[in-house]
């Protein structure tokens, strides 16, 4: 399998996870995001979207968009398990993923930003105001949710970890104050702790910067 990666895409991370967590091999293949080379047109035929990640399968089968990639390799590689077997706690977990996915991290992706500065010509004070925003707002819930320790549902790694992680991941670098949220924080340091979570984390990806 070849992954196509940017070291600092949350998007990108959570995919990286999942596939150290199931110790599936692969090749790493960076895209630069800062240099454009998702827009190019050697990669808009391998994505159309321009987007990272994308999966090439052995057979040469390209997935886009990192909750299909996840769900492809949860399907074809079932155990170890990143979702429980009841039906209840599976649509809890898929929802806790989903208010990442849906409520946070499109908002505050970058071509957003940049198009509220450059097209909108909204100041950087207002701009780094929207990104707390999300963050709080979906922060704060889950904080209020994810009651069961030292993961998101206890004591087994589960979908909502490899999303919860990488959104933590860039709060800190937006410096959001987390300490709001110890119950989020302590997840983070114990997910940290373990072997597929270190080895997806972006200071590990050979187009570190």
């Amino acid at each position: 399998m070849k992954l196509y990666s940017y070291w600092r895409s949350s998007a990108a991370y959570r995919v990286r996870i999942a596939l150290h967590f199931k110790e599936i091999a692969f090749q790493y293949v960076p895209i630069n995001l800062l240099r454009q080379e998702h827009n190019s047109d050697a990669y808009r035929k391998i994505n159309p979207y321009g987007l990272v990640p994308a999966l090439q399968t052995d057979d040469g089968q390209v997935l886009c968009q990192s909750g299909a990639i996840i769900s492809y390799l949860e399907q074809t590689q079932p155990s170890p398990a990143l979702l429980p077997d009841d039906p209840i706690a599976r649509a809890q977990n898929q929802a806790w993923a989903l208010t990442i996915a849906c409520e946070i991290h499109p908002l505050n992706l970058p071509s957003v930003t940049t198009y509220l500065k450059e097209q909108l010509a909204v100041d950087s004070g207002a701009t780094d105001q929207w990104i707390h925003n999300w963050f709080s707002r979906s922060f704060a819930v889950l904080e209020q949710q994810l009651l069961a320790q030292p993961y998101c549902q206890g004591d087994s790694i589960t979908l909502a970890d490899l999303y919860l992680i990488p959104q933590i991941y860039n709060a800190l670098r937006a410096k959001h104050d987390m300490n709001t949220y110890p119950r989020l924080l302590s997840i983070y340091e114990s997910c940290n702790q373990l072997k597929p979570f270190t080895l997806a984390q972006p200071a590990h990806q050979p187009d570190a910067t």
